[in-house]
């Protein structure tokens, strides 16, 4: 009762003094950025898609799926409708040819004419129900690349581990109908996140380094899939040179990391900036959500960092935004990112069950 009470008081609060009910302020952020509540609250908010029509759908990994809708067009979401109920950790979310596509653990099923039918969605349609059923590294982050395929992670159902059905520790890819099953990448521990570069069609993606190896290695990975058929290191290899203790026998090409990322931080959804609202300066950058270390003793992540390229090329990785994680505990961890068509920022957070917008307003 008393939690029930607790959320009623914030969203009165909100209501009756236009008050944000979460603590914004703490948030840092460059010079000219802003940012607001998009919708609160969003139960557990975590992959992000958008469809035709501007309805954005939020995955989780409990058992619903949510759609928000922008109905006068300022960029604040009014209202959320529950999508389905009772699905399996449906954490992934993708929008392609007016239909929804949601990743559960052990499938992907489709919602069709979904923005036609938000108040009252129709039945799904299972395009693929032959995926592991494990929920260690299950949740699945999903996405249609410029092939239009849709690539489907399926994660080490392990810390560290090496399995004999070649899917796991993976990056898979399908057609939309379900056919054409085919693993694209191995050697992939757990990617919730991924994109493809604006300007070469290349897959980029996080990648979460193995646990109980050091409070301070290895680091999470940003990886370049220049081609199909890549093999990135797991469980051989973490980052650009850390041998794994149990795995020492490597027998194939590793395509290194372009880049290492902060130790556990925990690095989940990722996209290439292609708008126009930010600084020029800002244009083919890969914003990355950091959702935060939950086994290091000086906790890190919790943040939004960003990957400046050259010539293709990962030459910088800094923070853009932070203020989520304060004297050794959060209250928000971020998980996706998503661009509106105005070029401003969506970012998920699955602890304060909220979706902000960062927003430019500076001087160009």
């Amino acid at each position: 009762m008393k939690k029930y009470l607790f959320f009623i008081c914030i969203i009165l609060s909100v209501y009756i003094c236009g008050a944000d009910p979460l603590p914004l302020n703490n948030i840092i952020l460059p010079t000219g950025f802003k940012m607001e509540i998009f919708y609160y609250p969003v139960p557990g908010a975590r992959s992000l898609a958008i469809g035709k029509n501007g309805t954005i759908f939020a995955g989780t990994r409990k058992n619903e799926i949510y759609a928000i809708v922008d109905s006068d067009n300022n960029f604040k979401g009014d209202e959320l409708y529950t999508i389905a109920k009772g699905l399996n950790m449906p954490n992934g979310v993708a929008f392609f040819h007016d239909s929804l596509y949601v990743a559960e653990v052990h499938r992907i099923i489709r919602f069709d004419h979904i923005e036609d039918q938000l108040e009252n969605p129709p039945a799904p349609v299972i395009i693929n129900d032959a995926f592991p059923t494990d929920k260690h590294h299950g949740w699945k982050f999903i996405a249609f690349g410029p092939d239009n395929k849709i690539y489907i992670p399926v994660g080490a159902p392990c810390n560290v581990c090496e399995k004999k059905d070649k899917r796991y520790a993976s990056i898979t890819r399908m057609n939309p109908d379900g056919s054409g099953f085919e693993i694209f990448a191995s050697g992939v521990r757990n990617t919730v996140g991924f994109d493809w570069h604006p300007l070469t069609g290349e897959l980029w993606f996080t990648d979460n380094g193995r646990d109980m190896m050091g409070e301070n290695i290895p680091p999470d990975e940003l990886n370049r899939a220049w081609k199909s058929g890549l093999h990135f290191g797991f469980p051989y290899l973490h980052g650009k040179s850390y041998y794994d203790p149990d795995y020492t026998t490597v027998n194939r090409d590793i395509t290194l990391p372009e880049i290492e990322l902060g130790p556990h931080v925990a690095a989940l959804g990722m996209r290439f900036y292609s708008g126009t609202m930010f600084p020029e300066e800002y244009k083919n950058r890969i914003f990355i959500a950091e959702h935060g270390s939950w086994n290091k003793i000086v906790p890190i992540g919790y943040r939004i960092t960003i990957v400046q390229l050259k010539d293709n090329k990962a030459m910088s990785y800094n923070v853009f935004a932070e203020g989520w994680l304060k004297n050794g505990s959060s209250w928000g961890r971020p998980v996706d990112l998503l661009f509106l068509k105005d070029g401003s920022m969506l970012i998920s957070d699955d602890k304060a069950n909220v979706i902000y917008r960062i927003y430019y307003e500076g001087k160009r």
